[in-house]
């Protein structure tokens, strides 16, 4: 078992690294509506999942003749992460208008909010099984899961090669992408007007109406981020592994909800932590134990991480980031 491990370790550590870079974008959708509403968006695994079909509808309708490498690569992703993040960010600002903005108007329950999460979250799925998916790329899910499988348009190659140790292509992009979304995103938080708003929410939402902030607004620009963030994660996701269907976002949403809890829900650094160690811890645990053990490896990680520091390996942050 440990040979194995000693075996695998470099190529575990870059797709773990790859991996966890995804999860953690998509983590920054629950961390930042949970900093600002106190709510957990269950139904953001299907804002991830809208901005895969997005993505794959993109490149469908361009028709790549060949693998694309090298600049033409990295603009088609661009182009990819600029589609995926505007359809996945207006997903994400209808979810709010329509399944949270009235509940809390009225003052309901944060569990009156959670349960219209689960309840958005299946009515996406199935709308995209039965109707969405059908009809742009002509075949039915309903019953059993089909994935749609995307045109061969990445060339993988070897990046740095030393020995065992390979990372390819695709994966030093995801990674590369990933950071440089994180580090925007941190910096307009911290740093623009729409960032101290969203900051002043966060800490204390009555104060910041009597200061003139408006909520409603702060609230949607906080679900269109999240969602954008979610758009980018398809699109890499879509790079790495060219297919997707109705209910791809289920279980990579929970690990991003994991991930985000690890790192420190509420705390946007935090979700990058967390998003890199979830996708090590994972990998790793698959060269110990076998790849059927991935899964369970990496929700032992939740129960502990809600056992024994629940605040995460950073804390939550969104709120106490004054200034």
């Amino acid at each position: 078992m440990f040979e194995n491990f000693i075996n695998q370790f470099w190529p575990a550590t870059v797709d773990g690294i790859s991996l966890g870079a995804i999860y953690a974008l998509i983590a920054l959708g629950y961390t930042m509506v949970y900093g600002v509403l106190r709510l957990i968006n269950f139904a953001h695994s299907e804002i991830f999942m809208i901005g895969t079909i997005a993505a794959l509808y993109a490149i469908t309708t361009i028709g790549v003749s060949a693998p694309l490498a090298g600049i033409s690569l990295i603009g088609m992703l661009v182009l990819l992460a600029a589609i995926g993040a505007v359809v996945s960010g207006s997903a994400a600002m209808a979810l709010e208008y329509v399944a949270y903005r009235p509940l809390r108007r009225r003052g309901s329950s944060r569990l009156a909010a959670l349960i219209s999460a689960i309840g958005a979250s299946i009515f996406l799925q199935q709308l995209f099984a039965l109707l969405v998916i059908p009809k742009l790329f002509h075949r039915r899910q309903e019953g059993g899961r089909l994935p749609v499988q995307a045109p061969n348009w990445v060339q993988r190659g070897d990046v740095i090669s030393i020995g065992d140790f390979v990372v390819r292509n695709d994966k030093l992009l995801i990674v590369v992408g990933a950071v440089l979304m994180m580090v925007v995103l941190d910096q307009v938080v911290r740093r623009t007007k729409l960032g101290r708003g969203i900051r002043a929410t966060a800490q204390d939402a009555e104060t910041a109406v009597l200061m003139g902030v408006n909520i409603d607004r702060i609230v949607t620009a906080t679900f269109a981020i999240g969602g954008a963030m979610a758009g980018i994660a398809a699109a890499l996701y879509l790079m790495r592994f060219e297919s997707t269907d109705y209910f791809v976002g289920f279980l990579l949403g929970i690990k991003a909800f994991t991930a985000a809890v690890l790192g420190g829900i509420g705390n946007l650094r935090g979700a990058l932590v967390g998003g890199f160690t979830l996708g090590l811890i994972e990998l790793y645990g698959s060269a110990l134990f076998g790849s059927e053990w991935r899964d369970v490896v990496a929700f032992s990680v939740l129960v502990l991480v809600l056992m024994f520091r629940p605040t995460g390996i950073l804390g939550e942050s969104l709120q106490r980031t004054r200034a």
